[in-house]
């Protein structure tokens, strides 16, 4: 095993440690994303023109590494607000199933993501970190759907289902009108 194989090691016992922190509270991260969006009324085409993020992880212990992971899970989160579905048939056969039936975010869908950190350190663990991972995911569905919802106000109240693809959005516009 992984010990024996150190044991075994010459020096390194020398920098061998362990502890164990076991936290009496939770750190939970804050945050604020704010999206844009210009919709085609003729085609029902949904473009993201601006997204700005302020998010709260507490002590930032690597900074490129956070924001990529906001980046990340913000693209992921656009993609499933405007893009991704699982289709079925009605035999519950899956026919978005492969790349050429299930559509994924290209470099063109999305833009230059404004990020910032309001680092506030969690009193709840000795780094001052809390969670980062999933922000964006969890963050930038409702901002892209909310800002699509502003986008078509004029166009009285509806509903409109993830993902909203052109085709609905298209169809709200047209059954408004």
């Amino acid at each position: 095993d992984l010990a024996t194989q150190l044991h075994e090691t010459p020096g390194v016992d020398d920098f061998s440690a362990e502890a164990t922190f076991m936290p009496e509270a939770s750190s939970i991260p804050n945050g604020c994303h704010i999206c844009e969006v210009e919709i085609d009324p003729d085609t029902g085409s949904c473009q993201v023109v601006s997204y700005v993020v302020v998010d709260d992880f507490g002590r930032i212990i690597n900074p490129l590494l956070a924001e990529g992971q906001v980046h990340g899970g913000v693209a992921q989160g656009i993609d499933q607000a405007l893009i991704e579905e699982a289709v079925f048939d009605s035999d519950g056969q899956l026919l978005s199933g492969s790349f050429m039936d299930y559509a994924l975010p290209r470099a063109t869908d999305l833009l230059n993501i404004q990020t910032s950190f309001h680092e506030v350190p969690t009193p709840n663990n000795p780094l001052g970190v809390k969670g980062a991972g999933e922000s964006g995911a969890i963050a930038a569905p409702p901002a892209v759907m909310n800002a699509l919802a502003d986008a078509l106000r004029d166009y009285g109240p509806f509903t409109i289902d993830m993902p909203a693809t052109p085709e609905k959005i298209w169809r709200a516009i047209t059954r408004a009108l």
